[in-house]
């Protein structure tokens, strides 16, 4: 009785994730329809100071999510009493990491853990079948990796592009459905390739990159991220706002050496070792 009070005094942290890999589940998964299990769970429980940690976009091997590090931080700060989630997945897919929250960490804190759609509530204790789910959780999550690996292979041996990256002066087709027959993935931005061309004819004839970048200055051409920001709303560029004008020489730099302007498809440039580990890093270019 007396943890149930001291829990109610503090944080009811409800948490929610969902990963790309997880929207091919349907809306059993989404964010929406886990914050109405959540909310409706703590109620039931008279738990209240209810607050959301959301991951929206993250797989559950990566232990930097945001909100799932604020948690751990509040938590340690001795704000949290319980902490709520759809079920064990959602709070992660590494087993290692997850066996260590559930049995080590959030004993440590004195917080309450339950997982709704699991039957887990550790006011009554845990069991082995909660050791045994999160290393099926782990499972799922690598056999997943493994076959978006493989079905990206043959993607880019086909001379299908593979990457995410636009670049400056193409967007996006509406119309590509995943097959370059059909229709390309990427078409040409009217407002953007000019610019492209006139980089390349400015370096052919002589003019160095600080050269054009000074040059874009002076004539208030926006810099790609400020662009890329202006038509998504992207900031993955890290765009300058406060000189929207400003072109960095690297930016020229890597436009000048990237084939993609030449036609030519390039996949494969980077690698991870595993699905937990997020560091890419380079293959040998002569492959």
């Amino acid at each position: 009785m007396y943890a149930t009070e001291y829990n109610n005094n503090l944080i009811t942290a409800l948490y929610c994730r969902l990963s790309q890999e997880d929207l091919l589940a349907g809306e059993s998964n989404s964010i929406t329809n886990q914050k109405i299990i959540l909310s409706k769970h703590a109620e039931q429980l008279g738990l209240h100071n209810c607050q959301f940690y959301i991951d929206d976009g993250y797989s559950g091997t990566d232990n930097t999510r945001p909100a799932y590090v604020q948690m751990k931080r509040d938590m340690e700060a001795g704000k949290i009493g319980t902490i709520i989630v759809k079920d064990q997945s959602r709070l992660g897919r590494d087993h290692m990491e997850t066996d260590a929250m559930m049995e080590l960490v959030f004993p440590q804190y004195d917080v309450r853990f339950i997982a709704v759609n699991d039957g887990v509530d550790t006011i009554n204790g845990l069991n082995e079948m909660s050791g045994i789910r999160n290393y099926f959780n782990d499972f799922y999550a690598a056999d997943t990796s493994k076959k978006i690996r493989a079905v990206q292979k043959a993607k880019g041996e086909r001379g299908e592009p593979v990457g995410t990256t636009v670049p400056y002066g193409y967007l996006k087709n509406p119309e590509y459905k995943g097959n370059q027959k059909e229709a390309p993935w990427l078409i040409i931005d009217p407002q953007a390739a000019p610019i492209v061309k006139r980089i390349f004819e400015m370096y052919a004839s002589g003019i160095g990159i600080r050269r054009i970048c000074a040059t874009f200055e002076e004539e208030k051409i926006t810099a790609p991220g400020v662009y890329l920001f202006h038509l998504t709303g992207t900031k993955a560029s890290h765009p300058n706002l406060a000189q929207p004008y400003r072109w960095s020489i690297t930016t020229i730099r890597r436009m000048l050496s990237n084939q993609f302007y030449c036609g030519d498809t390039i996949n494969f440039k980077t690698y991870s070792k595993s699905n937990k580990l997020k560091k890419r890093l380079k293959n040998d270019s002569n492959i």
